[in-house]
């Protein structure tokens, strides 16, 4: 059982990498699942939310302030419900009500993390510009958290849970998306700090990542994304060889990263991601953690896989995927009968909540419909 830090540290991972302006959807009919069929999964999912949503509004706000509202807000929207929808209006209401005065979105803990999905759940959910406002104080808020003093400190550019720890993969490929979500250009000074710290947290030696674990990536590793570039701190990690290994999530949400922030894609960085993507394909685990933030990690998928567009997606065998269908049919067969997702036993990731999963598991559905 954890610490109520470390279950609030561990969630802020569980949090990382949310939505945007929707990429433009890979696909056709015949490589994902049906309308009738995505529907129908859907459908309980909604059906188990009314019956989990606060009398505020909320889902789970012990847990994480307003984080599961606004992404089972950004989970609807996504898949249709609209803004008058009595629980999305209610849910919506609740964000709003956690407003603070310096445009940050939250509630005392994990600052960053919920400011940036609400800035998501506000973007998906704006219309006639009602949240212009809110949207843009909360990504003013984020860019003034931002590690950006020194660009020789490991930490430049990067985002902590609330400006003050020390920043991590997650935590800044979550603020990327937000930022532009939030309308910030893609050449604006804190995204392109941003690209820096996400270089030194690429095991990929040489021009973008001077950091001394990536010297001794294998070429297992080579390509993938680590949790953190401060090695000292990542025991857990570290390589036999001495560097740290890449994650399935962390992988998937660099590169997510990488093309919303408008890097080409013949750029080594994307092109080192995407191989190592091809090497490791799977969506029976959370690559290098197992089950541990496995909804989160189909997530960040989705929202990958869309952005580069690749479908059927060859693997390094040459074995071709239709990602959409095999996505939807890994979140279908774990839908609990009542109709929300729950990843037992996962306490470190906080997906032994309901809420959470089910949230994750609407927003990764979203990036299975074909065109």
């Amino acid at each position: 059982m954890c610490t109520k830090l470390g279950c609030a540290a561990a969630l802020a991972l569980a949090l990382g990498a949310l939505l945007l302006p929707r990429p433009a959807e890979s696909g056709d009919p015949a490589t994902a699942p049906s309308a009738k069929e995505l529907q129908a999964v859907i459908d309980k999912a909604i059906n188990y939310l009314k019956s989990s949503q606060g009398e505020n509004g909320s889902f789970s706000p012990k847990i994480a302030g307003p984080g599961i509202t606004a992404l089972v807000v950004a989970g609807l929207a996504r898949n249709g419900v609209g803004t008058q929808d009595p629980m999305a209006a209610k849910a919506l209401a609740f964000l709003e009500s956690q407003v603070q005065k310096d445009g940050g979105v939250y509630n005392k803990i994990l600052a960053n993390y919920t400011t940036s999905v609400a800035i998501m759940a506000f973007k998906e959910a704006n219309q006639g510009g009602r949240y212009d406002a809110i949207i843009k104080s909360a990504g003013d808020y984020l860019k003034r958290i931002q590690h950006a003093t020194d660009p020789q400190d490991t930490a430049f550019g990067g985002f902590s849970y609330d400006g003050k720890k020390r920043p991590d993969m997650s935590n800044s490929a979550f603020s990327i998306e937000a930022l532009i979500a939030a309308g910030i250009p893609k050449d604006d000074p804190a995204i392109q700090k941003a690209l820096t710290f996400l270089g030194r947290c690429q095991n990929l030696p040489g021009e973008f990542n001077d950091q001394p674990f990536a010297r001794k990536t294998t070429k297992d590793d080579q390509g993938g994304f680590v949790y953190s570039p401060f090695d000292k701190d990542e025991k857990i990690h570290k390589t036999p060889e001495g560097g740290l290994r890449s994650l399935g999530a962390m992988t998937y949400g660099g590169l997510k990263s990488f093309l919303y922030a408008g890097v080409s894609k013949e750029d080594p960085r994307v092109k080192a991601a995407v191989d190592w993507i091809r090497r490791h394909y799977t969506l029976e685990e959370n690559i290098g953690m197992g089950k541990a933030g496995l909804y989160y990690y189909y997530h960040t998928f989705g929202k990958a896989m869309a952005a580069w567009g690749e479908n059927p997606f060859a693997d390094s065998s040459g074995k071709k995927h239709h990602w959409q269908q095999e996505l939807f049919e890994a979140i279908r067969s774990r839908q609990n009968a009542e109709g929300s997702w729950r990843n037992q036993g996962e306490r470190t990731f906080a997906e032994d909540n309901q809420d959470l999963c089910t949230a994750f598991a609407l927003l990764g559905l979203s990036y299975c419909r074909g065109k």
